[in-house]
């Protein structure tokens, strides 16, 4: 327990605990969450789990030597026994010779549609509402309906001894449903909000519903290269894949990333960024260490761009973080949390008559990349997968798996979608629409 302290106050405390241990620099990085989840299958409530927690983590340097130590036992004898556990560990360490500094302070953007009270405040009753909706839906189709929805709030604070002194409230509403056919057959739908009020569990539930029946009794299909429209889960998993394989800096430094400046990564028609401060994503106005959040253009009508940086990767490069640090120790480097797609012009149903002959994916899974330097990705279509002939969706087929280059599912982008959806990506967010691809290659079918 920490009593009364607030996540900065803990922060702060904790500096000057490092100070007295001997640090020549120290960070800490505290992070406070309310978090609630409500679990059901077969259209019945069967968990409903609630954790409140507050978690200290703090980078203790000596010279060039750095040791990291995280805490729960926040009271005065537990951030003592916290800095002096820290200070042991650094000690240990050998010395990281491309180590300058903790990161300076700096301007932090201003942020809106963060946190939302109401999300915060959600109780196990106002989640059952939302899974009474999507039974409902489920019910009405005939299918049965299975997921979950969580809510938490988060607030975190940042502090080092360069004066860094940071902290903001976020909040998030997470509902998940997979509805099964009376065959066996799923369909998928997932939303995600900041504001409690602008998540629709109806609308939700409505689409996963009528998703699996469409799923109903698929049939086989031959492996090959075939036209897509990726709906915006698929998307969102090309996204943040690229994101991570490519335009983080230390990828970059270490030469496993198909990032070179001015390169032609994606047709005209992409466009994909990193924006903190949007209130249509997740908004966040600084990173794991504090530094605020730059917009970072990572392609500009499908030409490569920028990366983003932390601290650590900034100072090889002679540039100044972009404030996407993640919490140490971090030995993968900076991540793009808050990744955009530019929507297009063209609406869902023309996306699909544009297809003479392809399949209509729902979205990805277990997909893992073979090639990074390539951007080649293997996984598997899941939840909802139709062949379309001539503009229409002439039925479901089997699952298929892929082993497909992204960055050239990016160049064959002929038409992309007018609206946009948030959806939750490892760590952060996505906001993307769909996709209409010339040819992405399929393997074979899938076992399940």
């Amino acid at each position: 327990m920490s009593g009364t302290l607030s996540p900065i106050d803990i922060a702060e405390s904790l500096l000057a605990a490092a100070a007295r241990e001997g640090a020549t620099q120290a960070e800490a990085l505290v992070i406070g969450q309310d978090s609630a989840l409500t679990r059901f299958a077969d259209g019945t409530i069967h968990q409903n789990v609630a954790e409140t927690d507050l978690v200290a983590n703090l980078r203790f340097v000596v010279g060039k030597r750095i040791g990291v130590a995280s805490s729960n036992r926040l009271d005065e004898d537990g951030r003592r026994a916290l800095a002096e556990r820290a200070g042991r560990i650094a000690r240990l360490q050998q010395e990281q010779p491309d180590f300058v500094s903790l990161p300076q302070p700096g301007p932090i953007p201003s942020v809106v549609g963060a946190f939302d009270p109401a999300t915060a405040a959600a109780s196990p009753e106002a989640r059952a509402d939302a899974v009474l909706a999507v039974v409902r839906q489920a019910g009405a189709a005939g299918v049965g309906a299975s997921g979950s929805f969580a809510t938490s709030a988060e607030r975190m604070a940042v502090a080092n001894s360069l004066d860094i002194r940071a902290e903001q409230e976020m909040t998030r509403a997470h509902l998940i449903v997979v509805s099964t056919a009376p065959n066996g057959e799923t369909g998928y739908a997932e939303a995600l909000a900041v504001r409690l009020a602008d998540l629709d569990p109806v609308a939700v539930g409505r689409e996963a519903a009528q998703r699996a029946r469409d799923c109903c009794d698929p049939a086989p299909l031959a492996a090959g290269e075939y036209e897509v429209v990726l709906e915006p889960y698929a998307v969102a998993d090309l996204v943040d894949t690229l994101a991570s394989l490519g335009f983080s800096a230390l990828a970059v430094q270490e030469d496993r990333s198909f990032y070179q400046p001015g390169k032609r990564l994606g047709s005209d028609l992409v466009s994909i960024w990193d924006d903190g401060s949007d209130p249509a994503g997740t908004p966040m106005a600084f990173d794991f260490e504090g530094v605020g959040k730059q917009r970072v253009d990572l392609i500009v009508e499908g030409i490569a761009r920028d990366i983003v940086y932390d601290s650590a990767t900034a100072a090889r490069d002679g540039r100044r973080s972009t404030g996407h640090g993640l919490p140490a120790p971090n030995p993968w480097g900076p991540f793009a949390l808050n990744a955009f797609m530019a929507p297009g012009a063209t609406v869902r149903e023309e996306l699909i008559r544009g297809l003479d002959r392809g399949l209509l994916v729902t979205r990805f899974h277990y997909t893992n990349p073979v090639q990074p330097k390539l951007g080649i990705v293997t996984g598997m279509t899941r939840d909802g997968t139709f062949l379309v002939e001539r503009g229409e969706i002439v039925g479901p087929v089997r699952n298929l798996r892929f082993t497909q280059s992204y960055l050239e599912a990016l160049r064959q982008v002929k038409a992309v979608g007018n609206e946009r959806r948030l959806l939750p990506a490892p760590g952060g967010s996505v906001v993307v629409p769909a996709l209409r691809i010339g040819a992405f290659d399929f393997t074979g079918a899938a076992e399940h």
